[in-house]
């Protein structure tokens, strides 16, 4: 028994000697996108750093939420523009969200407000680009890799540039230009479209909406990403789109799962890490845990709007105030709006709040969110029932795969009124399918081999090892439309058939006319 201890040990010894150990020491170039989008990226940073990396943000000199920090070291540009511009931008962005437009123009709407906000970004990606100095002192530090998120151009123009492998870090980008820039599968049977609120299981009419959806897509994403395709040109100088810039990336670690995606086909180099935002939680500060203590068996409700939009017409928000009167629980919502002089005595008004914190008390009994994924993967993570109401984006979209689930219910923010919100909420909390519903999906989004940080490590480390992940770049990037289709081979066959079947008809014919001579021949000699 003993020697087959220490054959044990020798043999365990040796397979951890094979196991690739973490890469300590590399130097990471970090492009991220301002926003709800560094809020993720930034436990990543921080992971990466604490595991011996040493990481290099790039941040505007004017910027919404991304700060210097102790777990990275920062390089700030200069922007065209002023902080008073940004949030202008941001404020016509956020004052959008509240005004309905006609059904048959939302995806225009949401184009154009778009376009708004991406054209002062990739004018500031421009001035990094152009900023000789910069960019030289860049270079001369020789980085091993660029992580960076592909909503913007210019985390991919950089890593194109400094030959950097780039490790990709996405909710997704807008006409679902990684789909095509990754060569995935998409098809348009059972993957539905952005803005066309349909499931995976579509019937014949939702199918044409879609297909018809796929090719407005198409268009759109031309006007869309025209900038990004004209600066990518002229900075590399070379002839090349954005698509096929994004396409060299090695890795795409993707901010969802299939506990919220529909099924559908990705490629070896996609790696989901859905709920990487929520894995960590922190004790509640004493006021706070003493306002949720005392919510008694009612429990209490989680109310944000996400990390850009704290408040809302005074209208619109005297509904809230008048439903959350009427209701047992208490509320903590995140408002900096004008506060009303009748406050209900169960809500709390906060400029921030620790979300993740709060629900996951055991008394968190709804989450009412605009459908971002931060939130939606913090309500999963910890089985919180939500209702939902989409401002802008891909909200509308998320929404739609949570309430096909049974976990939510979704409210439209033009529409909502006091007696539709207390319909929902009673709904949410007193109904136990919601509950049930959640506590399953929860389950099976935990039960995984590997935490979503652990994962994003993994890759992000892989790529460092083996300078990419060439291996897993599929051979479909070197196929034109033509041939990905099969469109010329599919042509030869018809080729093929159809000469078959003429030479068949034509010796069909032939042998015809010979019996039929024959028949007259003998007749005449009758």
């Amino acid at each position: 028994m003993r020697g087959e201890g220490w054959v044990s040990a020798v043999g365990l010894l040796a397979w951890l000697c094979c196991v690739p150990g973490p890469v300590r020491g590399e130097k990471v170039l970090v492009m991220p996108v301002d926003g709800s989008h560094w809020l993720s990226m930034q436990i990543l940073v921080q992971e990466l750093t604490r595991r011996g990396h040493e990481m290099v943000v790039l941040v505007p000199d004017t910027s919404l939420l991304i700060g210097g920090s102790a777990h990275y070291r920062t390089e700030i540009f200069r922007v065209p523009y002023s902080a008073a511009q940004l949030a202008a931008s941001v404020e016509s962005l956020k004052e959008g969200a509240f005004q309905k437009s006609p059904e048959l123009s939302d995806v225009l709407v949401n184009v154009q407000r778009l376009l708004n906000f991406t054209n002062m970004q990739v004018r500031g990606c421009e001035a990094l680009l152009y900023d000789v100095p910069l960019m030289q002192r860049l270079r001369d530090e020789r980085f091993q890799l660029m992580l960076t998120d592909p909503f913007l151009p210019c985390g991919s123009i950089l890593a194109h540039a400094f030959a950097l492998p780039a490790v990709y870090f996405l909710r997704g980008i807008p006409c679902g230009l990684e789909d095509k820039a990754a060569q995935n599968p998409s098809p348009p049977s059972f993957v539905p479209r952005f803005f066309t609120g349909h499931s995976d299981r579509m019937d014949f009419l939702q199918r044409v909406k879609n297909v018809v959806m796929t090719v407005v897509e198409e268009k759109l994403c031309r006007t869309l990403f025209a900038s990004f395709d004209e600066l990518s040109s002229r900075y590399l100088q070379q002839d090349i789109t954005y698509r096929e810039l994004v396409g060299h990336g090695a890795v795409w670690l993707l901010r969802y799962d299939f506990t919220f995606e529909f099924p559908r086909p990705f490629m070896p180099n996609m790696i989901h890490i859905g709920g990487i935002n929520c894995a960590k939680r922190s004790p509640l500060p004493t006021e706070l845990q003493k306002f949720v203590n005392e919510s008694g068996e009612h429990g209490f409700i989680v109310f944000t709007l996400g990390s850009v939009v704290s408040q809302m017409p005074v209208e619109k928000a005297k509904l809230f105030f008048e439903a959350f009167r009427q209701i047992p629980q208490r509320v903590l919502w995140r408002y900096t709006g004008p506060t009303p002089d009748n406050l209900p005595e169960n809500v709390k008004l906060m400029k921030w709040l620790p979300q993740n914190d709060l629900l996951g008390h055991p008394k968190a009994r709804a989450f009412i969110t605009h459908g971002g994924t931060h939130g939606i993967y913090e309500g999963i993570c910890n089985a919180v029932p939500m209702v939902m109401m989409p401002l802008f984006g891909d909200q509308g979209d998320n929404v739609q795969r949570m309430a096909v689930r049974g976990v939510a219910e979704v409210l439209s923010i033009f529409e909502v009124t006091t007696e539709t919100l207390l319909q929902a909420l009673n709904k949410v909390i007193n109904d136990t399918s919601y509950k049930d519903n959640m506590l399953k999906l929860s389950a099976v989004h935990k039960d995984r081999p590997m935490e979503p940080l652990d994962l994003a490590v993994f890759w992000t480390e892989f790529v460092m090892r083996h300078k990419g992940a060439d291996h897993l770049r599929p051979a479909a990037h070197h196929l034109n439309w033509v041939q990905y289709h099969c469109l010329d081979v599919i042509g030869l066959l018809v080729v093929i058939v159809v000469t078959v079947v003429m030479v068949t008809v034509k010796c069909c014919a032939f042998c015809f006319r010979k019996c039929c001579m024959r028949k007259s021949l003998k007749k005449k000699e009758d």
